[in-house]
């Protein structure tokens, strides 16, 4: 009876033992099958993610590509309006030089009109006092149109001390004067405003030297040759700073 009872008790525990162990197998695999479910939720919300994260890159990429097509169409359309306007800028400046005298031209004109009136009138009436005074007429007019409308003007030399920057000694002489004074002008000067244009060529009277008589000769005969020394280098100077000028003179 004895040995029934313990019997029993035995197979009760291994039952029991059974039992547990076919509960914490169960529970494990539960838990492994939530482990399972958990990582494939954490997979699939990282490939969003990243799906997400890739289609806003791209279009950034789009957006980045679209801007820089259109700076470059920009870039090409003011690379063309520069090259266009350039090419402009130079026909104009050509166009400029090449007309720049055009109001001078056409003011010259009028004044060869006036002469070719002048020189007509004088074949019919054949009276030298009239041509005379046609001509003066024109050369009146012609002066003042210089003056009044581009500021060029004639200065008067005669009889006023000489003036390196304003004329230019072709000949000399000695005579009864206290300073260089002009006597004979040979061609007018002129002036541009207020720069000399040309200078007047003209003829000079130089003052005595007073020496002893034995040196006498040779103290005229030197100042002589200064004051052409100093006319020639007077026109040189001249002819430096106005190198037209002493074209148009020559």
């Amino acid at each position: 009876m004895h040995k029934t009872n313990n019997s029993e008790k035995k197979e009760k525990h291994e039952e029991e033992h059974e039992t547990r162990v076919t509960q914490d197998d169960a529970v494990a695999e539960q838990a492994s099958g939530k482990s399972e479910q958990n990582s494939e939720n954490v997979t699939t919300s990282s490939c969003k993610e990243e799906i997400e994260l890739l289609k806003e890159k791209n279009e950034q990429i789009e957006n980045l590509q679209k801007e820089l097509a259109e700076a470059k169409e920009q870039y090409l359309r003011k690379l063309a309006d520069y090259e266009n306007f350039r090419k402009r800028m130079f026909r104009e400046r050509d166009e400029a030089v090449a007309y720049a005298n055009t109001q001078l031209l056409t003011d010259l004109v009028d004044v060869l009109d006036n002469f070719d009136r002048a020189i007509q009138s004088a074949e019919v009436s054949k009276d030298f006092t009239a041509l005379h005074d046609g001509i003066v007429m024109i050369q009146k007019h012609f002066l003042s149109l210089l003056e009044g409308k581009y500021g060029l003007k004639r200065f008067d030399s005669l009889n006023v001390e000489f003036d390196p920057h304003k004329h230019e000694a072709m000949s000399s002489e000695i005579g009864d004067c206290k300073y260089p004074i002009v006597i004979e002008e040979y061609s007018k000067g002129y002036m541009l405003k207020d720069r000399v244009l040309r200078t007047a060529r003209v003829k000079v009277r130089m003052p005595q030297v007073t020496t002893d008589p034995a040196k006498g000769q040779e103290s005229e005969t030197n100042s002589a040759a200064q004051h052409d020394s100093a006319g020639q280098e007077q026109q040189n100077t001249t002819g430096a700073e106005n190198p037209s000028n002493s074209a148009g003179n020559n």
